[in-house]
């Protein structure tokens, strides 16, 4: 579980999404000001009129006249703030989203994968969402406690009596909201997660409805997604209370002062110590004082709910991320004669205090032909593409690229002699046409189409009424589809290296002898390098190798391997396949 950071360091996460508006937000301060100035300005403006009536002559149209134009002029000026807090606090909410998504895109892979990513989404939409209110609240404070303290100073000049006695009511009920406003803090903080939370369950779920439905879990999943949904209502419902206990108190706080300051001053204006002008004043303020003090509960509260959000924020400004600066001999050419990738000695973990995922890996990729990687579940296959992909880095040993280390490259540089096919539709949010052009968004309509042929899809986007520009949520292209797609993404525009993660796992066997053919293709000029969860992929590769709880067991051609590891064998009799299957030769030695 996270340790949530200390309430300083949640304000000041806060405070950084706001400093970047200060000049706008010190315009709205001054707008603030100005309005709660004309505001404080109508009771002694009251008082002017009740006084001109009690004189001879005296034009009453002038305090009259003056009561108007403040009112007109003090709802021009609210209008104007109102507009500029809520613009601001919209920016606000969009740095905070962006800074998050760029930080996701950044992470490393370990950092995103290791978390649900429903609760990734809802810190962006939700949790940013807290920060609308929590930003204009910083100068909503400043504002309310000014207002507060002019309203005090202008009542203590009518009468003094009277204001002790306001003074006392306020101070019991600011110390009740101080006494109150962590628990209101804890209950927020812990809704935020329990809605985190949901989304995360929320997310998996409906990924997986297949399966769900397939298995006859609906009810099971519902019951415990609702679970977390009443969860999450539960803390809402008790942060909620919080606050209405805070506002209650604060209202009721102030109108029962406020009976007993009508009283008082009845009293007094009855022996004659103030004027019923200075009085209704002073009432005037003791209501106004409402205004003030609703502000700061209000502020106050969302400043926690805000603060809450800040605390979440700053886990994902806490992910780390990729480097990206080049590396100390980024200009220096690699050799050609060099393999083009190479494991030294390699041993890797995910995390520090775990078992090492693999351990004393010493393998060769040549620049030509097919290397398989095989093994059962948990062996080390995933952790080697992880580790050729750079989401991964070595704890001991090193990987090379053309003969030079991985760490005198960026991570950019060597994904883009890449290309990386995962197992599980491995498309992304869009067309047909922009998971084509995905990784290379200048590709003409040419290479497009000769990578569609190349993965015998061609006639099938051509039956499609929108064609490339089909979109990816359509039930109109199966998974096998979609993989051949992603396969076609990876081979245009041929790379260095082609890593294949199982491409044949969604396809039929006429397909499948295609894709086959495509990888013998693309292994004639380049390297290719797959997982293979089937062995049928890779009988015809030049090279097997083959893991076991994370080291290289044994490598070999199939029939190589067939003679000399039982593991291999038992591997190869699990699946049933023939091992009279003829063997086509090597390309490597062709």
């Amino acid at each position: 579980m996270t340790v949530p950071p200390p309430r300083f360091a949640r304000l000041r996460t806060l405070v950084s999404f706001v400093a970047p508006h200060r000049r706008v937000l010190v315009a709205g301060f001054l707008l603030g000001l100005l309005a709660s100035a004309v505001g404080l300005a109508t009771p002694l403006v009251t008082k002017w009129v009740i006084d001109t009536l009690g004189q001879d002559h005296a034009p009453l149209w002038r305090p009259v006249g003056v009561l108007l134009a403040l009112v007109v002029v003090g709802a021009a000026i609210s209008m104007w703030q109102w507009v500029i807090m809520g613009t601001v606090a919209e920016k606000v909410v969009l740095d905070a989203r962006v800074s998050m998504i760029r930080q996701y895109f950044a992470a490393r892979v370990r950092e995103i994968t290791g978390r649900p990513t429903g609760e990734l989404v809802t810190r962006v939409t939700s949790d940013a969402g807290l920060l609308h209110s929590a930003s204009a609240s910083l100068v909503g404070l400043l504002n309310s406690s000014l207002a507060l303290v002019a309203t005090l100073v202008l009542m203590g000049v009518l009468d003094i009596v009277l204001l002790g006695l306001t003074l006392a009511s306020v101070v019991v009920v600011g110390a009740i909201m101080i006494t109150l406003m962590p628990a209101i803090a804890k209950a927020q903080e812990a809704a935020q997660e329990s809605v985190g939370r949901l989304g995360g369950a929320l997310e998996g779920t409906l990924r997986a409805i297949r399966t769900v439905k397939a298995s006859r879990a609906e009810v099971r999943q519902t019951d415990r997604i609702v679970a977390d949904a009443r969860d999450s209502a539960r803390h809402g419902i008790r942060a909620a209370r919080r606050t209405a206990t805070v506002w209650t108190i604060s209202w009721t706080g102030i109108q029962l002062a406020i009976i007993v300051i009508l009283g008082l001053g009845a009293w007094r204006a009855d022996r004659g110590l103030i004027e019923i002008s200075s009085l209704i004043a002073f009432l005037l303020y003791a209501f106004q004082l409402m205004g003030p003090i609703s502000e700061l509960t209000e502020n106050v509260t969302n400043l926690q709910a805000g603060m809450a959000a800040a605390a979440r924020i700053q886990q994902v400004a806490a992910m780390e991320v990729e480097p990206r600066s080049p590396g100390a001999s980024a200009a220096v050419p690699g050799s050609v004669d060099a393999p083009v990738l190479e494991f030294r000695s390699v041993t890797a973990r995910y995390a520090p205090g775990t078992e090492p995922a693999v351990r004393g890996i010493d393998l060769i990729v040549p620049r030509r032909g097919h290397t398989a990687i095989v093994g059962p579940s948990g062996a080390g296959k995933t952790t080697l593409f992880s580790l050729i992909l750079r989401f991964l880095e070595p704890e001991s040993g090193e990987v090379l690229l053309d003969g030079r280390p991985y760490g005198s490259f960026t991570h950019d540089e060597v994904r883009s002699r890449l290309a990386y096919v995962e197992q599980e539709t491995p498309v992304v949010p869009g067309t047909i046409r922009d998971n084509l052009l995905f990784t290379h968004p200048d590709a003409t309509e040419a290479e497009v189409l000769a990578v569609l042929r190349a993965v015998r899809l061609d006639d099938k986007i051509d039956s499609l009424a929108e064609g490339l520009d089909t979109s990816l949520t359509e039930n109109e292209v199966s998974g096998g589809q979609r993989q051949r797609i992603a396969l076609a993404r990876a081979i245009l525009r041929t790379p260095d290296v082609l890593l294949l993660d199982e491409a044949t796992a969604q396809v039929d066997g006429l397909t499948e002898a295609a894709l086959h053919d495509c990888i013998r293709e693309r292994a004639s000029s380049g390297a290719v390098v797959t997982i293979a969860h089937r062995l049928s992929t890779v009988l015809d590769a030049d090279t097997i190798v083959v893991l076991d709880e994370g080291r290289i067991r044994a490598r070999g051609t199939h029939a190589e391997l067939l003679a000399g590891d039982a593991l291999y064998r038992k591997l190869v009799e699990a699946l049933r396949i023939a091992e009279t299957r003829p063997h086509p030769t090597p390309i490597g030695a062709v």
